[in-house]
């Protein structure tokens, strides 16, 4: 499914003129019919599936009980 880059940036959440900025550089990919850009929206799945994993593996590592420290020492 194509997208405008109006769409894009109410889908990515960000503002139009960074996605515009990213189109012109290369950063993301798009069509262009001679009026307006189109950009295919498959190409941020991987991007979200990415970013979930990264979030898993955070919330795991932040969920993950602190061991006892063999070190220390009862001085009674």
């Amino acid at each position: 499914m194509y997208m405008t880059i109006q769409e894009t940036a109410e889908y990515l959440g960000m503002p139009v003129q960074q996605v515009q900025k990213y189109v012109w550089e290369g950063r993301i990919r798009a069509v262009h019919d001679g009026e307006q850009f189109f950009i295919n929206q498959s190409q941020f799945d991987n991007y979200f599936n990415e970013l979930e994993t990264l979030k898993k593996q955070i919330e795991d590592y932040l969920n993950e009980p602190i061991p006892p420290d063999r070190d220390i020492k009862d001085e009674d």
